[in-house]
């Protein structure tokens, strides 16, 4: 990779969110007064969240829906430069006309939420490395307290893509009572031995970076920190994130530059592709926060103390809507369809999507268009109300 920089400056050690007053949408609420005890056995005495909220509650509470972001998303998900708003909004499938609509940041976020980055409230410096390891069902349990604060028994419909799509089937496992419908797109029940394989090679480019120190590099200058180890891991992440079949329909062999003499620093229009966005992601995420969470996702099992897979996915009672990506070796469709069938057969509802889309495991994302229509319909269905 070449050095990311950029014409705005030196990149910065971390794009953990300081400056609150940025995001003008977004709401700060510390919960958890008592402490939180982890899945990991540690325990975090308070935790501040940062979320998101569009259209108004009900009197009774009954009309809120939670959308779940994926690995490097945060609340924004709605509005101008959401990550989804092409799905929420008005008049959208998830409609805010008709839906109260919350996203938050995770636990072990860098976008308002208590993580890596943030000020351990006991010690009054940044948690950095000590940071607890975190679970899906940490995430979980903090968004529960939210909702608690929010004055909402039970969640119209949990919904999420990849990482999100983890919380939602964990939300309806955990708290079936409070979920009245389930859209899990793009994701899994555990994950498997290549996505661990994936995330452990994103991880170790971080770790090994000279200017990661361990994860102690917040007060490094600018310039300084573990970037080029975050832009690795996330052109790793690009490469099983998008398919074959658009890289050669977008890239070929194609380059900007001479090819002739032959040299080893030659560079193809997707290496500058991937390099982009390497560049991007270090200006607005934070390396502790990539492992923390791209670990979270690797010791997802809904199995994991509930006498495996097969009687977990008995607690789950919701009508659920299950979409896959056709191109999706990150998360390839034959998990989703397990998780349909296994559905079905304990007599479930079950709405089944295939979003076709040449874009591999981001096609959950950009080709919204093709999940609207399906998931409008669901959400009407299960809330008694028309389109």
């Amino acid at each position: 990779m070449r050095e990311n920089v950029s014409d705005d400056g030196a990149p910065p050690v971390t794009g953990a969110t300081t400056d609150h007053t940025s995001a003008p949408g977004r709401r700060l609420v510390t919960l958890a007064p008592g402490g939180l005890p982890l899945d990991g056995g540690r325990r975090l005495s308070s935790i501040e969240v940062a979320y998101e909220t569009w259209g108004r509650l009900d009197d009774d509470g009954s009309n809120a829906v939670l959308v779940c972001h994926a690995l490097t998303g945060d609340a924004h998900a709605a509005g101008e430069g959401g990550w989804w708003a092409d799905v929420i909004g008005p008049g959208r499938a998830i409609d805010t006309d008709r839906f109260f609509v919350v996203c938050s940041n995770v636990l072990g976020g860098c976008q308002g939420t208590t993580g890596p980055a943030s000020i351990d409230p006991v010690t009054g410096e940044r948690f950095g490395p000590d940071f607890p390891t975190v679970s899906i069902r940490d995430m979980v349990r903090v968004q529960a307290q939210l909702a608690d604060h929010l004055g909402i028994e039970r969640w119209a419909g949990v919904v999420g893509g990849s990482m999100g799509g983890m919380q939602a089937i964990e939300w309806a496992a955990m708290y079936p009572a409070r979920v009245g419908a389930l859209a899990v797109i793009a994701s899994t029940v555990a994950a498997s031995a290549q996505q661990i394989a994936w995330s452990m090679v994103g991880r170790r480019a971080i770790e090994l970076d000279p200017g990661f120190h361990g994860g102690n590099y917040y007060d490094l200058p600018p310039g300084e920190g573990p970037h080029r180890g975050l832009s690795l891991a996330r052109a790793v992440g690009m490469i099983h994130y998008r398919s074959d079949q658009e890289f050669e329909a977008r890239f070929s062999r194609h380059s900007a530059e001479e090819i002739d003499p032959l040299r080893l620093d030659h560079r193809f229009d997707v290496e500058s592709y991937l390099d982009y966005h390497g560049d991007k992601l270090v200006r607005r995420f934070d390396a502790n926060t990539y492992l923390v969470l791209n670990k979270a996702m690797d010791l997802h099992d809904i199995g994991r103390d509930r006498g495996g897979i097969t009687r977990a996915l008995d607690r789950i009672q919701a009508p659920s809507l299950i979409a896959s990506v056709t191109t999706d070796f990150l998360y390839p469709p034959h998990q989703q369809v397990m998780l349909r069938d296994a559905l079905r057969e304990r007599g479930r509802a079950v709405t089944w999507v295939e979003i076709d889309s040449p874009n591999g495991h981001d096609g959950f994302l950009t080709h919204g268009d093709q999940l609207e229509g399906p998931l409008a319909d669901f959400l009407a269905d299960i809330t008694g109300g028309g389109r």
